[in-house]
């Protein structure tokens, strides 16, 4: 069952701010309206290749929603990301079956600015180093719309690579193979010099890289602050998983501008780690 990038979620506290910023990145960036609990809105980034960004914002408290900073500390940044399925129910289904146990179909929607009603299923995982699933019941253009909406003076084009941190590599790289099936030919590897594990894998046109820390041991498990240097990125995984826990720790996206290739500064990404990257 072949399923396929369908957006990365970034949290922000001011929707308005954040489409200035990403607008001054070279973005251009479509409001998406409010979504059905009345909870959330959202603005969105639409690629050629499908894929999109969504900036979403809370419009009031909502405790209850899996995106809500609930100690207001972890602040913006990315939050979570999804696949596209062709039934959010059979994908459900079969990932249940092989013992993983996503919740769904659920009914979501949202109004648009123009007043047209959205609707889709999604799926939801049992943890947070997986996506959710996010299949439309109208059709999809009216949710990611096409045409010049997708194209960017920063020559962004799609989603390359997502980064995603875990706690436990074997744990997760199982869930992904209960979820993708015999579709999932997954690389691990360890990146030499560092003290963290990475399993690697395709969908699509976008590369999939779960990164995570290995064990410590001994006197290292007792005193974890001494165990990486500062500013390596095995302390800034442990750092990440510590405050924000599993999920997206990084994004690239394909550029048609090789002058364009480069890291975005993460005040105007809100705190997203983003490059462009000649493709």
């Amino acid at each position: 069952m072949s399923l396929s990038i369908d957006h990365v979620v970034i949290r922000v506290r001011q929707l308005d701010e954040a489409i200035a910023n990403f607008s001054e990145l070279g973005f251009t960036v479509q409001r998406g309206g409010t979504h059905a609990d009345g909870a959330t809105h959202n603005a969105l980034i639409g690629f050629a290749d499908g894929s999109y960004f969504e900036l979403i914002a809370f419009l009031r408290e909502a405790r209850e929603h899996k995106w809500w900073d609930k100690d207001a500390r972890v602040g913006d940044g990315f939050v979570d990301f999804a696949l596209l399925p062709s039934s959010v129910g059979k994908v459900v289904e079969t990932a249940v079956a092989r013992g993983l146990s996503y919740e769904g179909p659920i009914p979501g929607g949202r109004t648009r600015p123009d007043g047209t009603r959205i609707e889709w299923q999604l799926g939801l995982p049992p943890s947070k180093d997986l996506p959710f699933l996010c299949g439309d019941l109208t059709p999809r253009f009216l949710r990611v719309a096409e045409g010049d909406v997708r194209h960017h003076a920063n020559g962004a084009k799609g989603v390359a690579t997502v980064t995603v941190a875990v706690n436990d590599l074997d744990t997760s790289v199982r869930r992904y193979r209960a979820l993708l099936g015999t579709a999932f030919d997954v690389h691990v590897a360890s990146l030499a010099g560092q003290d963290v594990s990475l399993a690697t894998f395709t969908l699509g046109s976008t590369t999939i890289t779960l990164l995570a820390p290995r064990p410590l041991a001994g006197a290292q498990a007792e005193a974890p602050e001494h165990a990486a240097v500062p500013g390596s990125l095995v302390a800034d995984l442990r750092a990440a998983l510590r405050t924000r826990g599993e999920g997206v720790v990084g994004v690239s996206l394909a550029t048609a501008h090789a002058a364009n290739a480069r890291s975005l500064p993460l005040g105007l990404t809100h705190r997203a780690p983003l490059e462009l990257v000649r493709q």
